[in-house]
This record gives C-alpha cells, structure tokens and sequence, in this order.
C-alpha cells in the first residue's frame, strides 16, 4: 500500500502527502468550529495583537488523506486507556424495549475519578444524545478527553463486523454531525477519530480529508465486547502494553460487561511495569 496509507505514530517522520496540488494555503491548518488553527483573531491596522489560537489535538492539515495513528513514540513511560462508547439503532432499540439496562458503564467512571486516572473517550453521537448527563460528567473531568466515534457505529467499509455500511458520500458528514453533537459539551475537545471495528481503507481515509481529523487505531486490543470473564482483559492488555501504546476498551457496559472488573487489575499491572495512564494528547505528544 502507498506510504501515506501507512499507520505512523506522531513524531515519526512520516506524515501524508498532499492529495493534489490544488491544496491552498487556506487548507493548510485544520478548521475547528468555521475557523483555521493558528490563525489570527485579529489583523489590520490599529488592531490588538495578533494571538494565534491554540492547536486543538489531533488537528492535521485539512485537504490531505487523515492520517493514522496506532502508538505513540515508544519513549517514556506513559500509555492511554482509551474507551469507546458505541451506539448503534439496533442497541437503541434495545434499550427501548428493555432487553437491556444500559450501554453505559458508570463503574468505569466511578474508578478512574476514584483514583485520577486519566482517559480518553471516543462517542458516538447516538451515545452522546442517549446519555447527556454521562457525557456532561466526562467534560467535567480535566482528566478526561472527548473524541468522535462516528454518530452511530456504522462501517465505513464493506465486511466489517456485520455493521451497516454508510456510502463513501456520506462519510464527512457523518463524522462532521458527532462533532458538532459533542462540542458543546465543553471539556477536553479533540480531533482525533476512531472507525468503529478499525475498519478503513483508502477511501475512507480520503473521505476525511476535508475534516482535519487524526485517525486512531491502536496497538492493545483488550477484546472487552461481549466478553464472559476478566480475566482474558488483562491479559491481553498487560501482555502487549509497551511505553506509548494506545489500548482500546469499551464503556458500552451491556456490550461489554467485564470491562470494569477487569480495570483495576489493568491498572495495577501497568503500575507493577512502571506505566503510568496519560491522556491521549500527552503519549502522541512524547518524546
């Protein structure tokens, strides 16, 4: 594959090449909220001085394939705990029918605000307007960032898990509606991306070219969905963990049961290693 289909971490050399040349400088910095990062608040004569606005994380150059991120740099020590929050129809009707309790895991955040551990959380928009009072909870938390998980857990490619597969048109869009669902909520606000299932191919990367986004995989799987013990959990996750990693979890609870009983062994292994939870921002920053 070409290299700007590569996974790269952030800090390599590696970055993604401009898609054509008709890239303008107006595409050069990602666009939050109608408006370039970096650029001036103010200009012309007799103007305040010029502060350039802080770069939001996971901001890359808009008009170029998004590129993808599976670690940090394998320096320090330092990991992220990352968990997904998907919500999809089918999970929605669920709940209305009462075949299940909740696909949100407060155990979760009951433990990481117990003990100040830092987190970031990748919604989806049908999970955000599902549980507002959750997701107020997770803004409030300077320990905690928000990023976008699609708005509802659609595949962006074909054989992905069984999810129902959105067209390539409508896949801006899509990701565009979760982060307009999740900015006013405040808090720690990101540009980082997650595919539900990691399921991606050129096109889809392209498709999110115009969005300014970073696409994060990761390289701990811990297989919490639909598991039926704890202990397989930390076991895949301590036995591949490495200064740097990004490890994938879920808050889905229903979906996900065992992911609470399994966080405080994980996190008693990472500190028996000399790892320490840092939010996403700060172990792609490292180095």
């Amino acid at each position: 594959m070409p290299p700007s289909d590569q996974p790269v971490f952030v800090g390599s050399s590696a970055s993604p090449s401009v898609s054509s040349a008709s890239a303008t400088a107006a595409q050069a910095t990602p666009r939050v909220s109608g408006r370039p990062q970096g650029a001036p608040t103010s200009t012309g004569p007799g103007a305040s001085p010029v502060v350039p606005t802080p770069t939001v994380p996971g901001a890359s150059r808009v008009g170029t394939r998004a590129p993808v991120v599976d670690h940090g740099p394998r320096t320090g020590n330092r990991v992220a705990l990352t968990f997904d929050a998907d919500m999809t129809d089918g999970m929605l009707a669920n709940l209305r029918a009462g075949r299940v309790r909740s696909y949100a895991n407060l155990r979760i955040l009951d433990l990481l605000e117990r003990d100040q551990v830092p987190a970031t959380f990748f919604l989806t928009g049908k999970w955000v307007q599902r549980y507002p009072e959750v997701t107020r909870r997770i803004a409030g938390n300077p320990r905690f960032e928000l990023a976008n998980h699609t708005y509802g857990h659609a595949a962006f490619t074909a054989d992905c898990y069984d999810l129902p597969r959105l067209p390539v048109d409508e896949l801006a869009a899509d990701v565009a509606k979760t982060f307009e669902v999740i900015e006013p909520y405040g808090g720690r606000q990101t540009r980082y991306f997650r595919f539900p299932g990691l399921c991606h191919d050129a096109a889809a990367l392209d498709a999110l070219a115009p969005l300014g986004v970073t696409v994060v995989d990761g390289d701990v799987v811990s297989g919490d969905p639909f598991a039926k013990a704890w202990k397989p959990l930390v076991r895949a996750v301590l036995d591949h963990v490495r200064p740097g990693s990004v490890v994938i979890m879920h808050v889905t609870e229903a979906n996900a049961a065992m992911t609470d009983e399994a966080l405080p062994h994980i996190l008693a292994g990472l500190r028996e290693r000399g790892l320490t939870p840092a939010p996403l921002s700060e172990v792609l920053a490292e180095g």
